[in-house]
């Protein structure tokens, strides 16, 4: 599916969402018990499918800077969405709304995670950007909604970090049930035994899954998905782009009884400040060489929904027009990526994992560790190996080829001469 295509789509679930709710007199659907528990589950889903999609190896390689992503980068996108916000408008209480914008929705970022050009390290930092920035946008609601409301007596952070611990204790369960089923597994028994406990895995996912929702401990479908990884095939991504869509439909039964013009004014401004806001943390989180060729698609990267919504139907009570702000800043939100991707797919070739690692390995100098090791391998003599290792001019590849040649020197292993591990690293430079 194309960009133009899937924007088109897009706004048809919207719309699917828009009529059925005025063709059948739904009015104030949001505080519906049902659909809260819809949305939930929702979001639910799209946090375990995002984290249960990362490339392990690559999100510890990683870690650093999704940690300064869902922390420092989280608050300095809220700041510079407010100011945007704020310059337009002139209205304090905005402040909270660009909090509801200001994380990246997962469900989002799994419905597209399969299709996308971006390399496996760069899908790796946006997926555990979009799965683990919801607590810290919920933490600054409570926070700024407790400070606008109490005149800054902060409350509700006891009930917070009692959810964070149940959070922990949810997938601490899970994992521990995940060790007992390999061993059991792994003990042999036979293929039928195998598929008994695959199932019962299924299961346990489900179980947990609905515990999750009904209680609201969706960081724990987080933390489940970077371990607890039964083997469901191409099921979970398709079941997420399924799920965007169910999504898109939910705002339109919102926006059917919320809508305003002036208030979407408001939501259009956000939606774009957002939009230029992740542009510009991720341009400065991503400013190492090795994230060169990925920088502008993580750069527009920015996507919204269900945790957007969801902030909002937190902050209606209190600040009246929430929902009809956010809800269409989520539509612009996720036009604007889809365009704009489309756009910039269309004139880019992908990434390959091998351009990142490359460029990694420039960036912290392990080809001087390379040529070092190479220095003592010819020192000794015949056991180097070097007679099967063809020099800088022999036309085996190109530049690039050839500096993964020299990132590859191990201790033992076959290693170029001096002259041609510079000859190559001169080349590729």
């Amino acid at each position: 599916m194309t960009p133009a295509v899937r924007s088109v789509a897009l706004l048809a679930a919207l719309g699917v969402g828009w009529v059925f709710a005025l063709a059948l007199g739904l009015r104030e659907v949001e505080e519906s018990t049902a659909y809260g528990f819809f949305i939930t589950a929702l979001l639910g889903f799209g946090l375990y499918a995002s984290t249960s999609g990362i490339d392990i190896a690559e999100f510890r390689r990683e870690f650093r800077t999704v940690v300064l992503a869902v922390t420092l980068g989280v608050l300095a996108k809220v700041v510079l969405i407010f100011g945007v916000v704020y310059l337009v408008y002139r209205e304090p209480w905005h402040l909270v709304l660009a909090v509801a914008v200001a994380q990246i929705d997962p469900l989002s970022v799994a419905a597209v995670r399969a299709k996308s050009r971006m390399s496996a390290s760069a899908k790796a930092l946006l997926s555990a950007w979009a799965s683990f920035d919801d607590p810290i946008t919920m933490l600054l609601t409570v926070y700024l909604t407790s400070f606008a409301l109490r005149g800054g007596a902060v409350g509700g952070f006891g009930a917070f970090t009692l959810n964070f611990a149940l959070n922990l204790a949810l997938a601490g369960g899970a994992w521990l049930v995940w060790r007992f089923a390999r061993r059991r597994v792994g003990s042999g028994g036979g293929r039928a035994r195998r598929a008994v406990v695959r199932a019962l895995l299924v299961l346990v996912v489900l179980a947990v899954g609905f515990v999750a929702v009904q209680f609201s401990l969706l960081l724990a479908l987080a933390l489940i998905g970077l371990f607890f990884r039964p083997d469901f095939g191409r099921w979970v991504d398709g079941l997420a782009e399924i799920g965007l869509y169910a999504a898109t439909v939910a705002v339109g039964l919102v926006l059917a009884s919320a809508f305003s013009w002036r208030l979407a004014a408001v939501g259009a401004v956000l939606g774009l400040a957002a939009y230029l806001a992740q542009a510009a943390v991720a341009g400065v989180l991503t400013s190492a060489r090795r994230w060169r060729d990925d920088r502008v698609r993580l750069c527009l990267g920015q996507q919204n929904g269900l945790t957007a919504i969801i902030l909002a139907l937190l902050l209606e009570p209190n600040f009246t027009g929430a929902i009809a702000v956010v809800a269409p800043a989520v539509v612009v939100v996720n036009l604007v990526h889809a365009l704009a991707n489309g756009a910039y797919d269309h004139f880019q070739p992908p990434v390959s994992d091998t351009d990142v690692h490359e460029a990694d390995v420039l960036e912290t100098g392990v080809h001087e560790t390379g040529v070092h090791e190479a220095d003592t391998s010819e020192a000794g003599g015949a056991r180097t190996g070097m007679g099967d290792d063809p020099g800088p001019d022999s036309g085996s590849g190109s530049g690039r080829e050839d500096l993964g040649k020299v990132s590859e020197f191990r201790p033992g292993g076959r290693t170029a001469s001096v002259p041609a591990a510079f000859g190559r690293l001169e080349q590729a430079q």
